[in-house]
């Protein structure tokens, strides 16, 4: 006997199909759009409005990669490293400037560059309450706080789901955590599908108590 489909169940099966697809889009259109602002850069006669009277979607794309390869060819010479030396002088004697734009170049450094310690190990810890565990990142503590423990600790982000951008920092002793054998891309796919779309089950990641 054909098994009998009903209603609510066509309904999801096509949800399941555009909603994923509508939010791709909306993304990538957001991620264009905003992109596209580099064209304003341009004088007003090189824009596609003036030339084929309507605007092509993406030139900003092309134009920021464009910038940013440049900026890198740039800044890798001893020159460009003296002038953006220069420059980031002048920009840390800018009250209130300075510490947000510190702040956000050791995030970057760290992250893009491949020189920092941030975000290079898994960890559970017990959070937010001492029966529950939460995916978190470690991080470095600084040294003149790392002094002040009795026993050694560790720095951790605990990012926040289905937005990693945006968590808690915390310190943790370092017997309390538990250290995961995952990479950070994995941890982050847990984070944002909220555990739907990982590649595998966590507790199936073999892990080992922290020393």
């Amino acid at each position: 006997m054909a098994k009998k489909i009903s209603l609510r169940s066509y309904v999801i099966t096509g949800l399941l199909i555009w909603v994923p697809l509508a939010i791709t889009v909306w993304v990538l259109n957001l991620l264009v759009g905003t992109m596209d602002q580099t064209l304003l850069l341009l004088p007003e006669q090189w824009l596609t409005e003036h030339w084929l009277g309507m605007h092509v979607p993406g030139l900003g794309v092309a134009l920021t990669i464009v910038i940013v390869f440049i900026t890198g060819v740039f800044a890798a010479n001893i020159l460009g490293q003296r002038l953006v030396r220069f420059w980031e002088g002048i920009l840390a004697r800018i009250p209130v400037f300075n510490t947000i734009y510190t702040s956000v170049k050791q995030v970057s450094d760290s992250l893009f560059s491949g020189k920092g310690k941030a975000f290079r190990k898994v960890l559970l810890v017990r959070y937010p309450h001492p029966e529950a565990w939460s995916l978190a990142f470690e991080t470095n503590i600084p040294d003149e706080l790392n002094a002040h423990f009795s026993q050694e600790h560790v720095a951790v982000f605990i990012p926040t789901t289905p937005s990693p951008v945006n968590g808690f920092y915390f310190y943790v002793q370092r017997d309390a955590v538990i250290e995961l054998d995952i990479s950070v891309d994995v941890a982050f796919k847990y984070i944002v599908s909220m555990g739907v779309a990982a590649p595998g089950r966590i507790e199936d990641a073999p892990v080992t108590e922290a020393i």
